[in-house]
């Protein structure tokens, strides 16, 4: 495909610069001729003569009358060849622009029907490869058990993006699997994608059950991976403030832990997780646990005024590495990886802090909490304050509509003293015994 779009481009410069060679000549012509022509201006004034023969000096039956002796006189012999204009040829250089206009749709088609089927191909390819496991750990697959669903399987959410959601299992509520492919089917897209080249990606999202995880944060990520995490997620960014080099813990040196308590890197980084991060380097992206999971950082620029709510999550990220691989080599070697999913939900629903570290998870989230309440103090404290002037004015309102002017009185009264009353200050008073 990329050698597709070479020859479109090649193709464009060549048509573009024939035709910037064609203006060129033509004008070079058209300006030989003219320089050539000495009686260019008589030729233009008789032209003139013809379109205006009352402005020359004779009536128009004066005119007719040597039109008709020139007619008389005119000998066939005498032609010259005339020159055809250039607009009348067929000069296919002239529409340059409508070709590559048609080249660049023919070429947009094609990449977006064979984007789109190669997207189809790893999908279902995937889920073949990977469907028997599946059913041996989860009693539904491809069924979130709240709707009938004609045909389980793969969702298809776009042209790029598949999921799958898996229920029915111990320890967990569900999981959702999310294949995110490159946008094969978009031009632009790949275009982009030869400047800066990116990868696909397989998104793995469990939710553990409540009494299934204990109280901790972790991460274990690429070291670019977990430079962006760590500043985008909210629990990351509160209870794992430290990147630590994954070579002390035994894993590749382009890797970085992120631990809440140091006894649960030691604790999920066993040696099934260790041989497999160093056996596939570059098909693991991310590897994150966490019971504060509440999603990316609040973008927005009014401030929340309660805590996010926050979810037990096991989440994992896996690149597909297609570069000197055939697919389905590419698409095999995701196999231990799946399996490292089910032994991490297994361990980590296992695992409990001890008395030391539970201490601590308990005060990392009180201190959160309390950090949370004082800087949102001032934006509750407006909310309170609009809520009780939005439950005066329905007051007004109503008393308003009743037509009494007894009870309006009244509250107007009643607003006038509150309202002095905000205006004066509060005096404390103290009271002195006497002696």
């Amino acid at each position: 495909m990329r050698g597709l779009y070479l020859v479109l481009i090649a193709f464009g410069l060549i048509v573009a610069q024939t035709a910037s060679d064609e203006r060129a000549k033509r004008a070079n012509k058209l300006g030989a001729d003219v320089d050539n022509n000495e009686f260019a201006e008589f030729e233009e004034f008789e032209v003139e003569a013809e379109d205006r023969p009352e402005e020359v000096g004779g009536s128009a039956g004066q005119y007719e009358d040597v039109k008709v002796e020139q007619d008389e006189a005119y000998d066939p012999e005498e032609d010259v060849i005339v020159e055809v204009p250039l607009h009348f040829r067929s000069n296919w250089d002239s529409f340059y622009l409508e070709m590559l206009m048609i080249a660049g749709l023919v070429v947009y088609f094609i990449n977006f029907f064979s984007g789109k089927s190669k997207n189809s191909k790893m999908a279902n390819m995937w889920f073949s490869t990977h469907r028997s496991m599946l059913e041996d750990n989860f009693s539904l697959v491809g069924d979130d058990g709240k709707m009938e669903i004609e045909n389980r399987g793969l969702m298809k959410e776009s042209e790029h993006m598949y999921t799958l959601w898996c229920s029915g299992r111990t320890c967990c509520e569900g999981m959702l699997v999310e294949l995110k492919f490159l946008k094969r089917q978009d031009l632009v897209a790949v275009i982009a994608q030869m400047m800066k080249p990116s990868l696909d990606q397989i998104h793995i999202k469990v939710d553990m059950g409540k009494d299934d995880m204990d109280t901790f944060v972790f991460c274990v990520a690429t070291k670019k991976t977990a430079l962006r995490l760590s500043k985008d997620l909210t629990d990351l960014s509160l209870f794992c403030g430290e990147r630590k080099s994954g070579e002390k813990l035994g894993l590749p040196a382009n890797f970085n832990v992120l631990s809440e308590i140091g006894e649960v890197a030691s604790a999920m980084l066993d040696t099934k997780m260790t041989a497999l991060i160093n056996r596939y380097p570059d098909l693991i992206d991310y590897i994150h646990f966490s019971d504060q999971y509440s999603g990316p950082k609040n973008q927005e620029d009014t401030s929340p005024t309660k805590l996010p709510t926050t979810k037990k999550v096991l989440m994992f990220g896996f690149n597909i590495q297609l570069k000197g691989r055939s697919l389905q080599e590419a698409i095999e070697q995701h196999k231990p990886l799946l399996s490292l999913v089910f032994h991490c939900m297994e361990r980590v629903r296992r695992f409990r802090l001890g008395k030391e570290g539970k201490n601590k998870a308990d005060k990392n989230r009180l201190r959160v909490e309390e950090a949370f309440l004082k800087t949102t103090h001032a934006a509750r404290a407006e909310a309170a304050a609009a809520r009780r002037e939005e439950k005066r004015r329905q007051e007004k309102e109503r008393i308003l509509q009743e037509d009494d002017p007894d009870k309006q009185r009244k509250w107007e009264e009643k607003e006038m003293k509150r309202q002095m009353k905000k205006k004066n200050p509060k005096m404390k008073q103290l009271k002195v015994k006497a002696l």
